[in-house]
């Protein structure tokens, strides 16, 4: 079944107090109180930690979806119960256990990173009655290898989000032999190799790999280390980390041209001071938004967006689309199933697997594994007359699965992302 970004309910500035006030419920009514007029969601994203910018904004694309809905679903009263962590799995777990076992949810809507999601998914597996959907969190095994039946993922994964990104490095930027510099875990593992499979098959080769905490304050050692060959260098940092090594690479002098992950160069990022903010146009990237998008839906959700949150973003970060689509996903899937949460969930986690429906990106729907098709925006850093910065487009690769279009036993056979897998020439 389809809906629409408009359909069945519009956004309106008028029910901010609303959401605010089902927001606040959750605060007060305790787990025993549960009442069954009422659904009630637990979420999970980042508040804590060099991800906590991009947390901020999931939050507010978790109210939009919200609001839509002008609080309930089925005649049922929502109810979102709210956990922060700080990026690391074992408090993503802890948080979510909280959610299940104290504030008694029905469901859980996160995490935000790809570690995060990992345990969450392997979590999932102990709670079977109960339904987990993912935030945004982009590992490429949340799904792709041994998913957990009661997980289902309308986010693409790291894989999945730099589709068309290697291919317009080589074709169109004329790179051929790029360096990495990376936060070292599965969501960055995840986005070289994408990058790696589309940007090697062409003739490319990569120089070095230099992979790095998670909250990397000083890359002077890292920068260099970046081998003076190296004709451009692919950076996956997302949040602080990317503000932190922007500004340094600039002040260090360096010369090679970025590539930026799906997070490097989001609204987000470009939307932070520093002196990067004079050497970042033509920066190429790839993700789940552009913002210069033309399509209606996507208009109407950064209308929507400024409306309702005048000190955000002066545009809805890829964590806020993100956010406000997987609750989306979830609202819808209640609302298919009349809010039936009864049992072991098997209304609505079938409504789930079925659900196609259109976000401000373009048609979302689910694979064999509960993993998302969508569309993709290659970009490129480009600077408004006022002089801002963002992101406009140059590609859009269709309807993106988890194997990027290739037979996926072969895909799934290649084994799974790592530090150095795959391989691609020498350095790799």
């Amino acid at each position: 079944m389809s809906a629409s970004f408009h359909r069945p309910h519009r956004i309106r500035p008028g029910c901010r107090p609303f959401a605010v006030g089902v927001l606040t419920l959750a605060a007060v009514l305790p787990a025993s109180g549960q009442q069954a007029d009422t659904l009630r969601i637990g979420v999970l994203y980042v508040t804590e930690g060099a991800l906590a910018s991009l947390g901020q904004d999931a939050a507010r694309g978790i109210d939009m979806a919200v609001a839509e809905f002008n609080g309930s679903v089925a005649g049922k009263k929502l109810v979102i119960v709210r956990e922060g962590t700080n990026a690391t799995p074992d408090l993503a777990v802890q948080k979510a256990r909280k959610l299940v076992e104290q504030d008694q949810v029905d469901l859980v809507v996160g995490p935000l990173s790809g570690g995060e999601g990992l345990a969450i998914k392997e979590y999932a597996r102990t709670v079977p009655r109960k339904t987990f959907i993912n935030g945004t969190g982009a590992a490429q095994d949340t799904t792709l290898r041994n998913p957990a039946p009661n997980f289902f993922s309308f986010r693409v994964d790291g894989v999945q989000l730099v589709a068309g990104l290697g291919s317009y490095a080589y074709e169109v930027k004329n790179y051929r032999n790029v360096a990495v510099v990376a936060e070292d875990y599965s969501f960055p593992y995840a986005q070289v190799a994408g990058f790696i499979t589309e940007f090697c098959a062409r003739g490319g080769r990569i120089a070095q790999r230099l992979w790095v905490p998670l909250g990397t304050k000083d890359y002077a050692s890292v920068i260099a280390r970046i081998p003076p060959q190296a004709d451009a260098v692919f950076t996956v940092l997302g949040g602080a980390d990317a503000v932190n090594f922007l500004n340094q690479y600039v002040q260090s002098g360096g010369q090679a041209p970025l590539i930026g992950g799906s997070i490097t160069v989001d609204s987000a990022v470009l939307s932070s001071k520093g002196p990067f903010q004079r050497h970042v146009v033509g920066i190429p990237s790839a993700s789940s938004t552009a913002d210069d998008h033309d399509a209606p839906e996507w208009l109407a959700f950064v209308k929507a967006y400024r409306a309702r949150f005048p000190d955000g973003l002066p545009v809805p970060s890829s964590m806020a689309h993100g956010y406000y689509v997987s609750m989306k996903a979830a609202l819808l899937g209640l609302q298919q199933a009349g809010g039936d949460v009864s049992g072991d969930q098997g209304r609505f986690k079938a409504a789930l697997a079925q659900l196609r429906f259109k976000t401000p990106t373009g048609d979302i729907r689910l694979d064999q594994n509960r993993q998302a098709i969508a569309d993709i925006f290659v970009t490129e850093v480009a600077r408004r007359p006022d002089g801002s910065l963002y992101n406009k487009v140059v590609k859009v690769v269709s309807q993106v699965n988890a194997s990027l279009g290739t037979p996926r036993e072969a895909f799934v056979a290649q084994g799974p992302v790592s530090r150095t897998n795959p391989p691609c020439g020498p350095g790799a």
